[in-house]
């Protein structure tokens, strides 16, 4: 008596392995994805704490710009376009009530950012200096 597996019985464990990786992969990326984020939020989270400091110092966040919180095109600062180092630029200003509210974008570079690019994130906070509040979001 002969044992082994018949020619359908391979290709039925064939098609269900690559099922079985091609949900693994989609989920992979997203979880890259979702590391990559958390990496801007971070930055942003930088940024935030030098707005308030700008609103100690200040009195208000008029006049607040991106080189008053470290973004701008120096290596040692916050790209605000994109570099080959960092896959978001960013931006901030004051917004909304301009003496106590910032907002900080986190564009997700489509070129000239470190590879892989995407189009995909925008991430957002509005940060309000007085209360603390945060309000994050996607870009508006």
């Amino acid at each position: 008596m002969k044992h082994g597996f018949t020619l359908i019985e391979i290709i039925i464990v064939i098609i269900i392995v690559g099922i079985l990786a091609a949900v693994g992969i989609d989920q992979y990326g997203k979880t890259v994805e979702k590391g990559r984020s958390a990496e801007a939020k971070m930055i942003i989270g930088k940024v935030r704490t030098l707005a308030y400091q700008y609103h100690l110092e200040n009195g208000a966040m008029t006049g607040l710009a991106n080189a008053n919180v470290n973004i701008g095109v120096g290596s040692d600062q916050i790209p605000s376009a994109c570099r080959g180092t960092y896959y978001f630029s960013y931006q901030a200003w004051a917004c909304d009530n301009p003496t106590r509210i910032v907002c900080v974008w986190a564009k997700r570079c489509t070129s000239g950012g470190k590879s892989p690019q995407s189009s995909s994130a925008c991430i957002s906070l509005k940060a309000n200096a007085v209360t603390g509040a945060d309000q994050w979001g996607t870009c508006w």
